[in-house]
């Protein structure tokens, strides 16, 4: 079996772990996999798996900014030590993936938990089948909701009230470029002159010749 076959037989038996984006494993993953799923899966192909699937940036970064390790039933299988997130840390460091991708990632779960938010206020669904739903451990439910909801707060209060527009012009199109000449400045026009001619060289006489 293929690494890749391997990955995909993984994510068909253990989704809440192995499907959707990287999770932190549990320690000692590959034993429970042998335990639950005697003689499917070689040692040496999942060695193979799991040498890939640790090694991915994407992995990396799950375990350098999260808290919780993960089983195969997609339920909290131990903390990440602080040794191991550094690791991760160093890696990331080496590879050059820096506070950026560090910001996309948090913009991402920020947008994961706001969705989480959104679906649970309006599913039917029991709290457990929700959870294995949306592959979240049910101990770690109410925490991502209370998350979600003072960040949604913090958001509500960045945005200005609907009335909150600009005052002192009054409502109608706008009229782009300059005003005309006449309109700014019309006591400068002398009050016994004709308009100046297209031209700007004086006024006109009554047969339309300048003088």
């Amino acid at each position: 079996m293929s690494p890749a076959a391997c990955a995909q037989a993984l994510r068909q038996r253990f989704p809440a772990l192995f499907d959707g984006p990287p999770k932190p494993l549990k320690l000692r993953t590959h034993v429970d996999i042998e335990a639950r799923a005697p003689g499917v899966f070689s040692k040496q192909v999942l060695t193979a798996f799991f040498r890939r699937y640790t090694g991915s940036t994407s992995y990396l970064l799950s375990v350098a900014r999260g808290r919780q390790r993960f089983d195969l039933d997609g339920k909290p299988g131990g903390e990440i030590s602080d040794e191991h997130r550094q690791i991760a840390i160093d890696e990331l460091t080496r590879r050059g993936v820096g506070l950026q991708s560090r910001r996309e990632l948090e913009e991402q779960q920020r947008r994961n938990r706001a969705g989480l938010l959104f679906d649970y206020e309006r599913t039917t669904l029991t709290r457990a089948n929700f959870c294995v739903l949306k592959q979240v451990a049910e101990e770690e439910l109410d925490g991502l909701l209370e998350i979600a909801r003072a960040e949604a707060a913090q958001d509500q209060q960045r945005r200005p009230p609907p009335d909150a527009r600009p005052q002192g012009r009054p409502p109608g199109p706008r009229r782009d470029g300059p005003p005309q000449r006449a309109s700014q400045r019309p006591s400068e026009r002398p009050s016994q002159e004709r308009p100046q001619g297209p031209r700007g060289r004086g006024p006109r006489n009554d047969e339309g010749h300048r003088r």
